[in-house]
């Protein structure tokens, strides 16, 4: 049986059975709303994935809920990067979410990340239109941090990507951000350290050599005196299942 047949026996069938797919317009307000960074209008438009109105993609139950999850965070990753999301931090949101969509056992688990992914996305979209409040020169050397957090980085490598003395650069850097540029290096590993000790299964001292710090004693340290925990004793309480690939 060719497409076109099949397509006219879906057809008949959803509306012999009543099965109509959600109304575009709203669809497409909802990820703008996450476009937008827009949480109270999200929630607003927010629907679970076992509302009337989805699709059958699968026989299976889970599998249909999770097979439409993947379509949500393919659509929401495109509106984001078109919002101004950096495009690399997009699609690596995109593979985690998707790889924790595939090992999902249950509805309830599957909901229960529905909910976080999407509130995730807007406030990532907070965040970036927060940064583009920044000086070019400015963001530039955030783009450049975020880039090689896994390298040592020199204050005299940002002023040549910005192109400024290292004293203007200094100055403007932490009065636009309210930090030094060492802290926010230093902010912004942690940021990445933590990440990597919920979501996977790296040592601690794989993650401070990952992150280029001087040694794993220097990483406890400033680990420690950020969060008020050791790696490891924020791993205990922060793990989350690891993927599978």
């Amino acid at each position: 049986m060719g497409i076109k047949e099949d397509l006219t026996r879906t057809e008949f069938y959803n509306r012999e059975n009543t099965q109509n797919h959600l109304p575009y317009d709203r669809e497409i307000a909802f990820y703008q709303s996450i476009k937008n960074g827009d949480m109270e209008e999200m929630k607003r438009l927010f629907q679970p994935l076992a509302v009337a109105g989805y699709g059958k993609l699968s026989g299976n139950i889970l599998r249909n809920h999770k097979y439409h999850l993947i379509i949500t965070v393919a659509f929401i990753t495109r509106y984001c990067i078109e919002g101004g999301l950096e495009m690399e931090t997009a699609y690596n949101l995109s593979d985690l979410y998707i790889r924790k969509i595939d090992v999902c056992s249950s509805l309830d688990e599957l909901n229960e990340l529905h909910v976080e992914l999407t509130e995730e996305y807007v406030k990532r979209m907070q965040d970036c239109k927060t940064a583009r409040r920044y000086s070019k020169p400015v963001s530039r050397c955030i783009d450049y941090i975020y880039d090689n957090l896994h390298c040592k980085i020199q204050v005299d490598d940002l002023a040549d990507e910005a192109g400024l003395s290292k004293t203007y650069l200094s100055k403007l850097f932490h009065k636009e951000t309210g930090m030094t540029i060492v802290q926010y290096i230093m902010d912004k590993k942690l940021d990445a350290a933590k990440n990597l000790l919920m979501f996977t299964e790296h040592t601690t001292s794989e993650i401070a050599n990952y992150l280029n710090f001087s040694s794993e004693s220097h990483f406890i340290n400033a680990f420690k005196k950020s969060t008020g925990l050791t790696p490891k004793k924020f791993k205990q309480y922060n793990f989350r299942t690891p993927l599978r690939n």
